[in-house]
């Protein structure tokens, strides 16, 4: 068995410990989500985290781990006679991005509950994590239909499988902890609200705490076993912390002064329902135990708002993560004289500092969690600085040269309408277009290729029924064989690739017309980050094409990229065309599922070479040939119109739409005519 890194010897990332030893103290804080950049010991934290917890007496024989002085009733294993159990450590159970339901939730053997009325169950993932530690790495590349199943049973401290009428349902009850790096996705803002926590991780800057990072980790490498050795002492004092906080928790009181200041804070940040302020009490309580006192103090109210507040003040995927704590410490203090406990009861302690408690130890209370909000306008980037064109945003005439304008603002996003490529697909779960799913509504059956999730029961019975004389049935119930059963087929929703391909040139330059271009895109992202799309954008200007945002989920990333889009120089729209084409090749070799929508947004003008209008027709009819679903946004304008963007769309097989139709709330709209449009081409 591999030697975990000590808990203790985790060099800095005090937000992160102390949140993961608050939910040791008090589970019912609901878990930690950790954010942070690769290589920030997130996964190392956690892991560690399992050894500091008291041991757990389970009952004898029982796979799902039900406390020996009050077993679940509805235990599948039971039911249990009360008394005395045995002792086993906490467990740590890690869920893989790639789980089945099954392996998650369990599984019920269908055959025989069909054929003999057992319920024969093999426990999932959630069974083994009751009362301990469910950790998923990466969950923002969690499928959603499982983050659902997880949340659902971390909310109810249950789990339940109904397969066909019947139906399993155990105690799972565990701390959820989930780390994820942004930068290749975001979590569902309904999601978030269900992690208690929240911390935002980064490496040191500071030279002498990287080297003590490198110092320990080469000398965990070299004997793990040793290092844990002379980590033990540490160890040992963190546990028994632990256990004397959750043994003070139960006295610790929670006054009026506190609670005012608590629902006063989460008034003032404007988060959604009441699920902050119920966290932010309990992370308060666990704070005032952690430190050893009976009282929550004005102190913990700020520390628990650090934690329990950042992730659920975002209004949009474009909102920065973070807390503004000039507004915390003006609200906590407004309101330290209100009833008594919050402080001092005058108003004069405003617990800004936490320096409550001395203790220098892992997760102090006074570590100051959360990170203060940049100065940044809607969608998080620091827009305001940027420098306009001399000339007033005018453009430059087309075929100017290497010359560029300073980027253009995006106009306000807007709520998009749902759009959707043609046909059925089978690419990864989402919430746009047709596809064949594990999840949606019945369409029709098959048999099972593998193991069988979704019975479908009709079919399963029609298969058998001919059989049943020839199999000597005798009493009620049917004689059911493996080849009888079948498939559910289901269809459900995918996720796609929407690669914007966009003319960046002199022709394109005017502030206006890129202005609603750049709106319409963020539109979008906001739109595919919902539906649980990939967006790609490309751009063409001056002497070739380039990919300016890769195929990602990530709509911070995205946003950021399209508001320093320059513009300016010639219009080589087949090096557009083509490089759009080689990043969907290479996207269907990572993802041959993954179905593509192109956008491309130009006035259908093709500058430099040899015949670049006839060039960049012949590029088109590569997607054409590949029949991949295309929309071309034509931002030709003035009394003299050459349709060249139309011209281009037929080569795509796609469709056309003018400049004066991109307006806030039809773009998205637009694409959706493509449906037709394509269907008409095969």
């Amino acid at each position: 068995m591999t030697t975990p890194f000590p808990f203790t010897a985790v060099v800095g990332q005090d937000d992160l410990r102390l949140a993961l030893l608050l939910n040791a103290v008090s589970p019912a804080v609901g878990g930690v989500l950790v954010r942070g950049e690769k290589g920030t010991a997130k996964s190392t934290a956690v892991r560690a985290l399992s050894a500091l917890l008291p041991e757990v007496a389970v009952v004898p024989g029982c796979r799902f781990s039900c406390d020996p002085a009050a077993p679940d009733p509805s235990c599948p294993d039971g039911p249990h006679e009360a008394g005395p159990g045995t002792g086993r450590p906490a467990r740590m159970v890690e869920l893989p991005v790639g789980a089945s339901e099954d392996r998650l939730v369990g599984a019920l053997d269908i055959e025989r509950a069909l054929a003999e009325g057992v319920k024969a169950f093999e426990p999932g993932l959630l069974a083994d994590a009751h009362r301990g530690i469910l950790y998923v790495d990466e969950v923002n590349l969690l499928h959603d239909h499982l983050v659902d199943l997880l949340l659902d049973a971390a909310a109810m401290g249950a789990s339940y499988v109904e397969r066909e009428g019947v139906s399993v349902r155990h105690a799972a009850r565990f701390l959820l902890v989930g780390t994820m790096n942004p930068e290749e996705g975001e979590l569902r803002p309904q999601l978030l609200d269900r992690f208690g926590l929240t911390v935002e991780v980064a490496a040191s800057r500071e030279p002498e705490q990287r080297v003590e990072v490198v110092r320990r980790r080469l000398a965990y490498d070299d004997d793990p076993a040793g290092f844990a050795t002379r980590w033990a002492g540490e160890e040992a004092a963190v546990r028994q912390r632990v256990v004397a906080a959750r043994e003070l928790l139960p006295q610790v009181q929670l006054g009026d002064g506190a609670l005012r200041q608590i629902a006063a804070t989460c008034a003032a940040f404007e988060v959604d329902g009441m699920r902050a302020d119920i966290v932010m009490a309990r992370t308060a309580t666990a704070l005032a135990a952690w430190a050893g006192r009976t009282d929550v103090l004005a102190e913990d109210v700020r520390q628990a708002a650090l934690l329990a507040l950042p992730h659920r003040r975002r209004r949009n995927p474009f909102d920065a993560p973070g807390l503004d704590e000039d507004k915390l410490d003006e609200t906590l203090e407004q309101f330290a004289g209100d009833g008594g406990d919050g402080g001092d009861g005058n108003g004069e302690d405003d617990g800004d500092d936490g320096d409550g408690d001395d203790d220098p130890g892992p997760g102090g209370p006074g570590g100051g969690g959360g990170q203060p909000e940049p100065d940044a306008g809607p969608r998080g980037g620091d827009t305001a600085a940027r420098p306009e064109a001399a000339d007033g945003g005018e453009p430059q005439p087309s075929g100017a040269g290497p010359g560029e304008q300073s980027p253009a603002r995006a106009a306000e996003p807007f709520r998009a309408r749902v759009l959707s490529v043609p046909g059925i697909g089978e690419g990864a779960a989402g919430r746009r277009s047709r596809a064949r799913t594990e999840h949606g509504r019945t369409t029709g059956s098959r048999r099972p290729r593998g193991a069988l999730t979704k019975l479908h029961l009709a079919a399963t019975v029609q298969a058998a029924a001919p059989h049943q004389r020839a199999r000597g049935r005798s009493g009620p119930g049917l004689v059911i064989r493996r080849d009888d059963l079948r498939q559910a087929a289901r269809e459900g929703r995918e996720g796609n690739l929407v690669l914007f391909v966009v003319d960046a040139s002199g022709s394109m330059a005017a502030r206006q017309r890129m202005s609603a271009v750049k709106g319409a895109v963020l539109s979008l992202l906001l739109d595919a980050y919902q539906r649980r799309d990939k967006v790609g954008l490309v751009t063409f200007r001056g002497s070739g094409a380039e990919v300016a945002l890769p195929p990602t989920s990530s709509v911070d990333a995205a946003a950021v990229r399209l508001e320093s889009l320059p513009t300016g120089g010639r219009t080589p729209l087949a090096a557009g065309l083509l490089k759009a084409h080689e990043v969907l090749r290479v996207e269907r070799l990572r993802d041959a599922a993954r179905r593509a929508l192109v956008v491309v947004v130009t006035d259908g003008r093709a500058t430099g070479g040899t015949e670049p209008v006839a060039l960049a027709e012949r590029a088109a009819r590569l997607f054409a040939a590949d029949g991949i679903a295309s929309v071309v946004v034509d931002c030709e304008s003035g009394p003299v119109r050459l349709g060249l963007a139309g011209r281009l769309a037929g080569e795509l097989g796609g469709t056309a739409v003018t400049l004066e139709e991109l307006r806030a709330d039809s773009i998205a709209g637009l694409v959706r005519d493509v449906q037709g449009t394509t269907r008409r081409a095969a």
